[in-house]
């Protein structure tokens, strides 16, 4: 298999002069995610954990609706690059020429390829009702997935989604240079592992944007906490969606952006959090 990480030669210039050395930098693999020997998109990708990639990115597109839909999957490495080819059952074949992409995506690429603007702004599908979280479980989640990142510790230089529940703690990490690759990693990881997603909650160290939002409802999780700030498009979203965002988590806390029941602040926070118009 392709290393997701090499070493490279560089130099370091700082005030103290210049000095040679070598660096961990991450691989980046065209990855072709191939449906009954026809290409549905290529995606730049780090050529790792690729069985939970083709199988969660065919959950996210809705190519197929659940892992008893693939009657078989194999990895093909070529020079160029990587192939996954899943081989869908006849049923949910025929629903494939809804969206195809057929193009060259560049890193994490969420939307590539999309024929019209409708597909784009899709709404995410309704999440359940879930559980609730206090403020102290949503710390410990995020400041759980930091360490887990080990190529990322590597590299500096790749994205990370992870799952946690209060009973099992940190339950799966996957990482990839573009951030839905990582979250498309994720989903199929727990549908591999047949994991219910209601009662836990998704983790992301990049932005939240609306792939993201839809990627999670694909997945059934009704709370996402990030890293970083989300976009006025995936709170409009993820409000649609019944998904309680919460983002710009650090150590000293977390802003909620859409339906902070889920979360026990100890506040009248039943009501909605006004949204972006």
């Amino acid at each position: 298999m392709i290393d997701p990480a090499v070493r490279v030669s560089r130099l370091a210039c700082t005030p103290r002069g210049v000095q040679r050395g070598e660096r961990v930098i991450p691989e980046e693999t065209p990855v072709a995610i191939v449906h009954n020997g026809s290409t549905y998109a290529v995606m730049m990708a780090t050529p790792a954990d690729l069985e939970d990639f083709g199988i969660g990115f065919s959950l996210t597109e809705g190519v197929i609706g659940a892992l008893a839909d693939i009657e078989d999957l194999e990895i093909l490495e070529h020079e160029e690059g990587v192939e996954i080819r899943l081989w869908i059952n006849a049923d949910r074949a025929g629903q494939m020429v809804a969206r195809r992409r057929q193009i060259a995506g560049p890193t994490g690429c969420g939307l590539c390829g999309v024929e019209s603007l409708e597909l784009a702004v899709k709404p995410a599908r309704s999440v359940g009702e879930g559980r609730v979280f206090s403020p102290a479980e949503i710390s410990r989640a995020i400041a759980s997935l930091a360490p887990a990142q080990q190529l990322n510790h590597a590299t500096r230089a790749v994205h990370a989604a992870g799952f946690w529940e209060p009973e099992a703690g940190l339950l799966a990490v996957r990482e990839d240079v573009g951030r839905h690759n990582a979250l498309d990693k994720l989903v199929g990881h727990l549908a591999r592992e047949r994991r219910e997603a209601a009662g836990g909650i998704v983790l992301l160290t990049s932005r939240v944007s609306i792939e993201m939002i839809q990627k999670t409802a694909m997945l059934g999780a009704s709370v996402l906490v990030a890293v970083s700030a989300p976009t006025s498009l995936a709170v409009r979203t993820a409000q649609a969606a019944g998904i309680t965002l919460a983002a710009i988590a650090r150590d000293d806390g977390f802003e909620i952006f859409t339906h902070p029941h889920r979360i026990a602040t100890g506040g009248s926070n039943t009501e909605t959090v006004p949204h972006v118009a």
